[in-house]
């Protein structure tokens, strides 16, 4: 009888949430975003906090901390408490292609875990109104006669601005000169002053300047045309089959933190990027909008890597 009683005990205590799922969140939950704020990751991070704080009644603060190519702040949201009140914002960079970095403090992989995918975003080649070339075509026909005279400014090391660039030069053969900055807002300054010529850019950042007339487009970096922008071509298009690099993000949290709290997470994301309300916005910002489970998310983490690893690799990439 003892036996029973103690084993029923144990099958509702099994049976039971721990207090603190049930209760999450009781305080303020930090968001780090490793970039500068005005990004696409800035942007669409706020997006998300602002539906939860909503949601939730606790605030969800942002919180930019770049620097090397997202690492700083991933690593940092990495050795954090793992109770689910600090998360990231991550990115190609921290999940992908974080190969290029040989001297990291933490291993994204093993210290950090997927609570889901957020978006998709095609990056959109842009250049300064002073470039002359007017498409894809004449703009490699200007880089390969103007040999490292190109430069194109980034989100930093191993972005997907950074990557993007550097498959479009391994797959044309031109040369052009990266120039790496602690968030796109930054390389977007410098564009519109004309200090670099070109930017492998987050559609969501780049949208305004190139309807305002302020950046020229070029081509889309997705596989087809985007529902945003559809008077753009693509990259693949216009004279470069089967290039395709799009951007993509998620939410990312310490490896240690309860399943619990992960599936909250997960299922407040899920719902929020189904939400009706937030499709038009999706399609007005130039977002695809992904979801789905952890598992998913790490399954695609996996794809990710071999894909940028062979890039890295063949272009003998370096991010320090």
């Amino acid at each position: 009888m003892r036996f029973l009683t103690a084993l029923v005990a144990i099958l509702g205590f099994i049976g039971v949430p721990p207090a603190y799922a049930q209760q999450y969140p009781a305080k303020p939950v930090r968001l780090i975003v490793p970039f500068v704020a005005g990004g696409s990751a800035d942007v669409l991070s706020r997006v998300l906090a602002q539906r939860l704080t909503q949601q939730y009644g606790q605030q969800m603060m942002v919180e930019n901390r770049p620097g090397s190519g997202g690492h700083v702040g991933a690593e940092a949201a990495a050795r954090a408490t793992p109770d689910g009140y600090t998360i990231v914002f991550g990115t190609i960079g921290i999940h992908a292609a974080y190969a290029i970095y040989s001297k990291l403090n933490y291993d994204p992989a093993r210290d950090l875990q997927p609570v889901a995918m957020y978006a998709d975003v095609p990056n959109i080649l842009i250049v300064h109104p002073s470039v002359p070339a007017k498409n894809v075509k004449e703009f490699i026909a200007l880089a390969k006669s103007n040999p490292g005279r190109l430069n194109f400014g980034t989100a930093g090391s191993g972005s997907s601005t950074h990557m993007a660039g550097e498959w479009f030069k391994l797959v044309t053969g031109v040369n052009l000169t990266h120039v790496p900055y602690k968030g796109s807002a930054q390389a977007m300054q410098d564009l519109l002053g004309g200090q670099i010529e070109l930017m492998f850019e987050n559609l969501p950042t780049a949208i305004a300047q190139v309807r305002a007339g302020k950046v020229r487009a070029l081509g889309m970096t997705s596989r087809e045309r985007s529902p945003s922008m559809p008077e753009v071509p693509t990259v693949a298009e216009s004279g470069v089959p089967g290039f395709e690099a799009t951007a993509w993000f998620t939410i990312a949290a310490p490896a240690k933190v309860p399943a619990e709290i992960i599936r909250k997470l997960n299922t407040d994301m899920n719902a929020f990027l189904k939400a009706p309300e937030m499709q038009q916005r999706w399609v007005d910002m130039g977002v695809v909008p992904m979801g789905g489970s952890p598992a998913d998310a790490e399954k695609f983490f996996v794809t990710e890597r071999e894909k940028w690893n062979k890039v890295i690799k063949a272009a003998a990439i370096r991010g320090d």
